[in-house]
């Protein structure tokens, strides 16, 4: 189980780690998309766009539908609440850290100066 977790996770990292990739999710986010959709803000031919709808279909962020000629893409966020529950826990992680920083910068600041003669 906790293999397959890793997988799955290191595959959302993976799909995410490429700009054109993020910006296809972006534009998925707003609905549902053609592979043509997908690829017409970059410089890419449809079989390019396709590798990277099928990259983040291994990931399981995108699925698609056949309809006719066309191949229809849909978000499938359940992979990014993976990879955010996962990012969650380093956040909690710093926002410690950063709140017993700012405790100890709090406890110095009120400290009084100390001169040569102290």
């Amino acid at each position: 189980m906790v293999e397959y977790l890793s997988d799955r996770l290191d595959a959302t990292f993976a799909a995410l780690a490429d700009p054109t990739r993020r910006g296809m999710l972006a534009t998925l986010a707003t609905g549902d998309q053609t592979i043509s959709d997908l690829a017409a803000p970059y410089a890419m031919s449809l079989a390019a766009a396709s590798k990277h709808v099928k990259k983040l279909e291994a990931a399981g962020l995108v699925t698609r539908e056949i309809r006719g000629r066309s191949h229809i893409c849909r978000l499938d966020a359940a992979a990014l609440r993976e990879a955010h529950a996962w990012t969650e826990r380093y956040q909690k992680f710093w926002a410690g850290r950063l709140d017993a920083l700012e405790a100890a910068l709090a406890t110095d600041i009120h400290k009084p100066e100390r001169t040569e003669n102290d």
